[in-house]
């Protein structure tokens, strides 16, 4: 597996392996920090394409002025062995300054999605996410690239783009993978306590609680942001940040469910932001 640092080197590389029997690319863009989540969408890149790119870049331009910029976990040589392990061919570790070159003036910002659920609460954030995500598809010419369902209003946003800029990579969503316990995997599980740990559980309570309400036939967006409210009281030192139920191609909040709708959750268990949803069927 090779180790790439600039544009110019992954360029390169995705134009050899194309040429070479017309082969396909895959992206899975991350900040590093890999766990079991990540290794997922390495192994559904790998099953899907030719070659796997895996981007660790922790994108600066995401992050607000009082959030975990300087604190992220960084964990190169292990998060390296795990993409090796995976099956990627290729980790591209670029520096700030090569995406973000000194006097770099172009941003990419979806207008009305990148202001709803996490950009509501995060104001800049997914104008970060959409200009790092469009540098790293232009740089590796993917074929595909591969999220993760638990940041689905990151996904809604990203596809927007990938639509409006008429990129020509494919955006494919992978399952949320979960603690045995419910928890959905995060890099920032790591800031979580002993205590925290469970009382993170309460996001993950919320979504299955609202999973077989809406099996069990209710429809009402009211009655599933209450229910879901209701159960967050019980763990008093959890505060809520958003609780919707939406179009998830639009974000925009619905009155009823219906198949394919987004509901998703964000709430601070002690000064960790966490996020979970389910996509209704």
């Amino acid at each position: 597996m090779e180790i790439l640092r600039t544009v110019a080197e992954l360029r390169q590389w995705s134009r050899e392996v194309r040429n070479d029997g017309g082969n396909t690319i895959g992206l899975v863009p991350t900040m590093g920090a890999l766990h079991a989540g990540h290794a997922s969408l390495i192994r559904a890149a790998c099953a899907s394409v030719g070659y796997v790119a895996v981007s660790i870049f922790v994108n600066p331009t995401q992050f607000g002025p009082n959030e975990d910029y300087a604190r992220y976990p960084r964990t190169f040589e292990t998060d390296c062995a795990l993409a090796k392990a995976e099956g990627a061919d290729v980790v591209f570790a670029p520096t700030v300054e090569e995406l973000y070159p000194d006097g770099a003036a172009t941003f990419v910002e979806v207008e009305g999605l990148s202001r709803r659920l996490d950009g509501a609460s995060r104001p800049g954030h997914f104008r970060g996410v959409a200009t790092v995500v469009a540098k790293l598809l232009i740089a590796s010419e993917a074929d595909r690239a591969f999220f993760g369902q638990k940041d689905a209003a990151q996904v809604a946003v990203l596809r927007r783009m990938v639509a409006d800029l008429r990129l020509a990579t494919e955006i494919v969503v992978c399952p949320i993978v979960r603690e045995p316990d419910g928890l959905a995997l995060s890099s920032r599980n790591i800031y979580l306590s002993a205590a925290e740990r469970v009382q993170a559980l309460a996001l993950s309570w919320t979504i299955r609680q609202v999973e077989a309400l809406v099996a069990g036939g209710e429809r009402r967006a009211g009655a599933l942001v209450a229910a879901a409210r209701h159960t967050f009281e019980a763990e008093a030192d959890v505060r809520v940040d958003y609780i919707e139920l939406v179009n998830w191609a639009t974000l925009e909040p619905v009155e009823f469910a219906a198949p394919g709708n987004l509901f998703a959750v964000a709430a601070w268990v002690g000064a960790t932001r966490l996020i979970d949803n389910t996509i209704l069927s």
